[in-house]
């Protein structure tokens, strides 16, 4: 695809407005390919990228693919002890950084001697030239590995296990887990996206705008599934408000991936009305629900919009299992199965499969389906189950099978598009010497889809003021994680007889508050 699409233009910098064709991405790629294979990195080593969105982000994802290698994503809003976790677990050879994520990786390499090199991407900083780091750039440029496509020898492997992606996946156990995508997930993921082409894309000249992670599945395959496509792309490093209006007005964007609150902000926010978005053809949106009077909402503020469809996937099924299928999106349907995928809707009580319009939990079967968590058996044995993947979400499908999400059996909390644990929270809590007990939910935000909030019992003879238990949170996570529905001062924590926090009571206390003491 890249070699097909020649010099065409294929990744804009929103910010910057450097640019990238597919022949220089591809010609980047094949370098580092080079430079890779004479550090050893093949098949079963692991590279690392703490990086925001830029250009030069898949040049990296394309060489580790070319290597057979795995490549291992990190949030650059990471705090160090969930960087440690990332790096501890997964284990990467070379690590990929850029400025704002250097000072961090380097403090947490000190204790992985598996770490052989650190890259930083971009300009020199300080810290790169103090400490020796090797800069991608000096690689790109040095002519010593030059390599043209005919010189490229690709591993053989079985596609079925080698592992491409190692994403990480937040669980209600506490700090994320390992989703080990394989070549073939990647390739079947890629195959839906072509089989959909007919239905999104379908303006000539599309240019989309990538404003969501591409360490996350959702940015990532996005990224992937348009450099194949070969759909111009603009790509942002993060959501600020004049950024963002003033990338989809310059660059005359077409489309748009977006996450819920992106929705809700073109729908509510009075300064999308000063900017002119009539190129914005079609939106697409996934990883939380929204309601049907926020599309409409977009739809009357951007008249020239001729499609807003919602998706649904998850990082353990490579992203999208229920997506577009027809031309025309129904309202509030999250669309029908993909190709080659099976879906089954269980009751949550019995197990039995139930039919049309009966909510349950959504199980899925295909050769989109993770191969498992990384190193943690025992949660793959949980959530795959006789080869079905059980997503811990409720839906349920009309008479034309179309799909519609209704809530979610797992006690994770979105915010923003991003997942949060409660139980890290929890155990961050209980870690403040005044916290006997602790709890956290999220409570309904209609910007950001869901506040994380604490409910704290305090020890006997002990206070500690709203302020600086949030503050002490603040202190020790990244940003989404952070208690911004506030803490509720409470006697006891609810629970069943098992010890399992009852967090619908915790809601109920919410939706009726007495007081915060």
């Amino acid at each position: 695809s890249l070699k097909a699409n020649g010099n065409g233009c294929a990744i804009i910098d929103g910010v910057t407005g450097e640019s990238i064709t597919y022949d220089r991405l591809l010609d980047r790629a094949l370098t580092l390919v080079k430079y890779l294979q004479q550090k050893g990195i093949g098949i079963g080593d692991t590279i690392g990228i703490c990086c925001e969105n830029r250009i030069e982000f898949p040049i990296v994802v394309i060489a580790t693919i070319f290597c057979g290698a795995t490549l291992s994503t990190i949030n650059p809003r990471y705090v160090n002890r969930e960087i440690k976790h990332v790096v501890d677990l997964t284990t990467p050879k070379i690590i990929f950084v850029t400025s704002s994520t250097t000072k961090n990786i380097l403090e947490v390499c000190k204790d992985a001697p598996f770490v052989r090199e650190i890259i930083e991407i971009g300009q020199s900083s300080s810290i790169q030239t103090a400490a020796g780091i090797q800069r991608l750039n000096d690689i790109l440029n040095d002519p010593k590995y030059k390599m043209d496509e005919k010189e490229l020898k690709l591993q053989v492997f079985d596609k079925t296990q080698n592992e491409a992606f190692i994403l990480m996946s937040s669980g209600t156990t506490g700090l994320p887990k390992g989703v080990v995508l394989t070549d073939l997930n990647i390739l079947e993921s890629l195959a839906f996206a072509e089989e959909t082409r007919r239905s999104m894309y379908t303006v000539t000249n599309a240019v989309s705008l990538g404003i969501l992670p591409w360490f996350h599945t959702y940015g990532l395959m996005t990224l992937i599934g348009l450099i194949t496509k070969g759909v111009k792309f603009v790509c942002l490093p993060r959501f600020e408000e004049k950024t963002f209006l003033n990338a989809l007005q310059t660059y005359k964007i077409t489309h748009a991936s977006l996450v819920p609150p992106l929705m809700v902000f073109l729908a509510k926010n009075p300064n999308v009305l000063k900017y002119d978005l009539s190129n914005l053809r079609e939106l697409y949106y996934g990883a939380a629900p929204l309601g049907k009077e926020t599309e409409i909402e977009v739809k009357q503020r951007i008249p020239n919009l001729t499609k807003v469809q919602q998706g649904y996937g998850l990082t353990e099924a490579t992203l999208t299992v229920l997506g577009i299928r027809d031309l025309a999106p129904i309202g509030g349907s999250v669309g029908k199965v993909t190709a080659k995928t099976w879906c089954k809707v269980l009751d949550v009580e019995t197990g039995e499969i139930l039919g049309p319009n009966k909510s349950g939990e959504l199980c899925f079967k295909g050769p989109s389906i993770m191969k498992g968590y990384y190193r943690n058996t025992q949660a793959t044995k949980e959530t795959i189950k006789d080869g079905w993947l059980h997503t811990g979400d409720i839906g349920y499908y009309d008479e034309n099978l179309n799909f519609y999400i209704v809530d979610r059996l797992k006690e994770l909390i979105k915010y923003n598009g991003f997942q949060v644990a409660p139980a890290e929270l929890e155990a961050l809590l209980l870690t403040h010497p005044a916290v006997k007990d602790a709890a956290v939910i999220g409570q309904p935000n209609v910007q950001t889809g869901e506040l994380p909030t604490g409910f704290v019992v305090l020890k006997d003879n002990y206070e500690a003021s709203e302020e600086e238990i949030t503050n002490f949170i603040a202190d020790r996570v990244s940003n989404p994680k952070k208690l911004r529905g506030g803490i509720y001062f409470v006697k006891e924590i609810p629970k069943n007889p098992s010890g399992k926090i009852l967090r619908r009571i915790l809601r109920e206390m919410i939706a009726k508050p007495k007081s915060k003491l």
